[in-house]
């Protein structure tokens, strides 16, 4: 079964015949005379990759790459990924996303095209699958915070929550909603604070473009690695990532992926965070701090990619479907939901999580 690769090392990407190779450009030596790679392909056991100087993929293994080292490709090489239909995704030395090689879509349809955009353009259709998705994130903020009712701070927060979750259906425009999920992300980030007993992960306030503590560095890598696996779905199905309904549509970015990863932050990146802070996998060590900002470290990020990538790949039984499915799997079923909704078979329901 594909599989997503994360390649942390330094150096080239090549193909030959139907077969990635990637080959680094420094090693780092370890007893004897073995070499290994830091931590290329599918997270497993202690994250320290293969031993091996040059790492074959076999491409039908491959469902997408994330490169987090310098690297070297070509246009073979990407032309590769297009016939095979693999998305890659690109951060920086900082470990912050830079942007996406999006293939050629494959799964065109005209006619859902023409019902995304009508459903844009029409104010009172936008409106209603926002409302949606606001919904849906509100709700899913809320059930991470019921484990913690007994902390008076934490009441007042969900009292918040759940007072502007009210005001969600009165909304008459987009920037008035917008403005409601600002005051409902407010009051749940707020809660944080008494959640995250940790003096080292003290949180006050949600800061980015750069992250100014630890605590908005893993937000922002978390939710940054949810977003490429929210692309990654869409591009599995006929919606086209441009056309948006919470967030505007813009030049030079994916804004569906913004809007479904709203559903998805609480359940996936924020539970993330909470569960691996609590089990002390993180400390000082994992971070750097620079002037006004904080990022992860190379290992801060190794730990928190394995941990991401085990959490999708996990299943809970679904209650329609009544089988397993992954968090990956729940993904690509929203996006289908939305689809469903845009041809006017099904109204679209956001993900609302039921199994805590």
């Amino acid at each position: 079964m594909p599989r997503p690769y994360y390649i942390f090392s330094s150096g080239i990407l090549r193909r030959k015949d139907n077969t990635l190779y990637f080959e680094p450009l420094e090693v780092d030596e370890v007893e004897g005379d073995e070499e290994i790679l830091c931590f290329v392909g599918y997270p497993e056991g202690d994250g320290e990759g293969c031993v091996m100087k040059r790492k074959p993929i076999p491409v039908e293994d491959v469902d997408s790459l994330y490169i987090f080292g310098e690297m070297t490709f070509n246009t073979k090489f990407f032309n590769f990924l297009s016939q095979n239909n693999i998305v890659l995704h690109i951060f920086n030395r900082y470990g912050f996303y830079s942007g996406s090689f999006y293939p050629r879509e494959f799964l065109n349809s005209g006619r859902l095209l023409v019902k995304q955009v009508e459903n844009y353009l029409f104010e009172d259709l936008r409106l209603f699958i926002a409302k949606k998705i606001v919904d849906g994130a509100s709700y899913n903020m809320l059930r991470n915070l019921r484990g913690y009712l007994s902390d008076e701070n934490v009441r007042i927060c969900i009292e918040a929550i759940e007072s502007e979750r009210l005001k969600i259906e009165t909304c008459r425009d987009i920037s008035e909603l917008m403005a409601c999920e600002g005051h409902i992300r407010n009051a749940y980030y707020m809660a944080w604070g008494h959640i995250v007993g940790d003096e080292f992960f003290y949180f006050d306030k949600r800061t980015k473009r750069p992250p100014g503590n630890a605590i908005n560095a893993l937000i922002s890598f978390g939710n940054s690695m949810l977003y490429t696996s929210v692309l990654g779905e869409i591009y599995k199905t006929s919606l086209n990532p441009t056309i948006s309904y919470l967030h505007e549509p813009s030049d030079r970015r994916f804004s569906l992926a913004l809007d479904l990863s709203e559903v998805f932050k609480p359940v996936v990146v924020d539970r993330l965070i909470f569960r691996m802070i609590n089990r002390g996998q993180f400390s000082r060590e994992h971070f750097v701090n620079e002037l006004n900002f904080c990022y992860l470290s190379e290992d801060g990020r190794k730990i928190f990619v394995k941990e991401f990538n085990e959490l999708l790949e996990s299943t809970v039984r679904h209650k329609k479907l009544n089988r397993n499915v992954s968090y990956r799997g729940l993904i690509r079923l929203e996006c289908y939901k939305l689809i469903k909704h845009l041809l006017e078979d099904e109204i679209y329901e956001p993900f609302k999580v039921w199994w805590y």
